[in-house]
């Protein structure tokens, strides 16, 4: 089982303001915890930024002109009341797509079995026309749009267990059924979105999870919501939104996972990708703001796809 790892200095500079939760270090950590020798097979790349046109496979000209027109030139900007640009913030933001799309063209073309891109800033809160929650641009969405533009794709499944409902990707798929977008995720909690009763053209599957529950509702969310939806759709795609702020640790949420749960979460998806799609499975970094959780959780992400 070959996996692929992409991350990039450049999503170092996506700054935030001091104390804010989405922040550098995640990335540092992560660093860190891939050093370790058990991580020695990766197959480690640095992608190249996406062009801007990317950016409309999932958003509208105007989402991008209104993104671009926010970078400072120099210190900070708000875009919301939660989420900042710096100079740097779009270079960060169109490789971090262009992380997304590598990891799709690898997988289609034979060059990985799976792939996780470790960037930043996350992605699964931007609505098609409205950055929100640490978020400018879906890559999630963008790289479910490009293997299905590009390679031929029919059918494509997002599965999301960041602790937090991806408003965005299910706002951009609310009424196309060619793409099943799952999601566990703490509710009540921000952004408000991600009852059971929203799904979309019957493509949308929330799975919500009640504050201070763990892994037997994870778990069993996964086993009766999430899996029966994916063996029904058959798809020749999966894509993983990698949140790891349902950890125990996390500041931000209620959900009291460990590193074993994303363990097992990984290979119910792998054998997913293993039956329908040729193990083409792209994961990619949303939440998480714990360093240790994050890092302990991600490792273990990883080393189940490396495992096969």
């Amino acid at each position: 089982m070959t996996t692929r790892l992409y991350t990039h200095p450049i999503y170092l500079e996506h700054l935030t303001p001091l104390g804010h939760p989405e922040r550098p270090d995640r990335l540092r950590a992560l660093g860190e915890a891939f050093a370790d020798t058990r991580f020695d097979a990766l197959d480690r790349q640095q992608p190249d930024a996406a062009n801007e046109d990317a950016v409309l496979l999932a958003h509208p000209e105007e989402h991008l002109a209104r993104v671009k027109a926010a970078i400072p030139e120099e210190g900070l900007a708000p875009v919301d009341e939660d989420t900042s640009v710096s100079p740097k913030s779009l270079e960060a933001a169109l490789t971090a797509i262009g992380g997304a799309i590598a990891g799709v063209d690898d997988v289609f073309g034979g060059a990985a079995d799976n792939v996780f891109l470790a960037a930043r800033p996350p992605g699964h809160h931007a609505e098609a026309n409205q950055a929100m929650g640490f978020c400018l641009f879906n890559q999630a969405a963008i790289a479910a749009r490009h293997a299905q533009r590009t390679h031929g794709a029919e059918r494509v499944a997002i599965v999301d267990w960041d602790v937090h409902h991806g408003n965005g990707s299910q706002d951009i798929f609310w009424e196309d059924a060619s793409v099943l977008y799952c999601s566990t995720h703490q509710m009540p909690l921000y952004p408000g979105t991600g009852a059971r009763k929203e799904t979309g053209a019957g493509n949308i599957v929330n799975a919500p999870l009640s504050p201070q529950t763990g892994s037997e509702q994870f778990r069993e969310a996964f086993l009766t919501r999430v899996l029966p939806a994916l063996e029904n759709m058959r798809p020749d795609l999966v894509i993983v939104s990698a949140g790891f702020d349902a950890h125990h640790r996390d500041p931000l949420a209620e959900i009291n996972l460990t590193a074993d749960d994303f363990d097992w979460a990984t290979g119910q998806l792998m054998e997913i990708a293993g039956r329908f799609c040729d193990n083409r499975l792209v994961s990619m970094l949303e939440g998480g703001y714990d360093l240790t959780g994050l890092a302990e959780s991600a490792a273990s992400h990883v080393e189940r796809l490396m495992k096969g």
